[in-house]
């Protein structure tokens, strides 16, 4: 039996979530949800996004599912994702990104993954208004942050029979910060001579990127450039609605999907749950449950080919109809 903290989110979020824990259970997987709510719609009662038993239950239970929280722009509080993260010091952002099938894209065969330093950079938070003209913000890079972060990429290209992680960066123009994260990357690439190591700009990355995906396997990137090209990277294999992530420390993971809460479709059975699945089935080979996670990746994969679908992706289920399809499968 698993204790797993269950973050609703809002929007969508409700939705999905239910969704994906419907499915789990149909799995047989034993686990003992704890369930929290965070975001907008908490702040009326609790007067913060994040309050702290959502902290303490992810500290408590080590794993969490989370679904979007919506983040206001340009105003309004902090977001709850990048304030979660540094709580608990997530400091690897994980996003596998590859073709699903039956799901028309430009490209076929991608199988790209995404590893995103996930704690300091611009997201670090630290602005400030200089005059009414002039806002300043502070890009953070530390040689600890980058160290391990790259520690990472190349341990899970070791452990996942990848060939090659290619570290993305601006170092020709930042070249203190970002050449300190390329100089930290440099580094650990040498402890790793069975896996390839190459250097590549951000800019000229996103134009290969959409040139010829197939070329890359395992991107290495520092928070603000990481949190760009996965979404890119994501427009590749489908979109955000089947795109997955995980956020990753050395105590603690939040597995989510990396699209936004949709409220404008909340509530009318639209919404996509692949996303917030394929999420919640790297949580599960995360904590060990490999053969479920298996049973849902086949009985997915199954009902996509059967052309069950919802509107995003080219089809005309609705969220609920989807979800019943993978449940049958399995």
């Amino acid at each position: 039996m698993h204790n797993i903290t269950l973050i609703k989110g809002d929007g969508i979020g409700p939705e999905i979530t239910d969704a994906v824990v419907k499915i789990i259970k149909a799995a047989g997987v034993d686990i003992v949800w704890d369930i929290q709510t965070a975001g907008a719609d908490v702040i009326e009662k609790e007067g913060v996004p994040l309050p702290q038993r959502v902290i303490d239950s992810v500290k408590r239970n080590k794993i969490a599912l989370k679904s979007p929280v919506t983040t206001p722009i340009g105003k309004g509080f902090r977001s709850v994702n990048v304030q979660l993260r540094k709580e608990l010091d997530l400091y690897a952002n994980l996003r596998p990104c590859y073709n699903l099938p039956n799901i028309e894209t430009r490209y076929e065969n991608v199988d790209i993954v995404v590893v995103r330093e996930n704690t300091e950079d611009l997201y670090a938070g630290i602005e400030r208004q200089v005059d009414e003209n002039t806002a300043e913000s502070i890009k953070i890079i530390t040689r600890a942050a980058s160290e391990r972060i790259a520690e990472f990429a190349f341990d899970y290209a070791v452990k996942n029979n990848r060939k090659e992680v290619c570290v993305v960066t601006k170092a020709n123009i930042c070249k203190l910060s970002d050449g300190l994260f390329l100089d930290c990357a440099r580094k650990i690439a040498k402890k790793y001579p069975n896996i390839g190591f190459r250097e590549i700009l951000v800019d000229n990355c996103c134009m290969q990127l959409v040139q010829n995906p197939n070329q890359f396997d395992t991107l290495l990137l520092p928070n603000l450039y990481g949190d760009i090209v996965s979404d890119l990277c994501a427009g590749l294999v489908g979109g955000l609605g089947i795109a997955q992530g995980a956020n990753i420390g050395k105590d603690y993971a939040v597995f989510e999907p990396v699209h936004g809460s949709a409220p404008d479709i909340a509530g009318q059975d639209k919404a996509n749950p692949t996303a917030m699945l394929m999420s919640a089935i790297e949580m599960l080979n995360f904590i060990g449950e490999t053969t479920a996670a298996a049973k849902i990746k086949s009985a997915v994969f199954e009902t996509l080919k059967s052309g069950i679908k919802t509107a995003d992706i080219g089809g005309n289920a609705s969220c609920s109809e989807f979800t019943n399809a993978v449940v049958q499968r399995l």
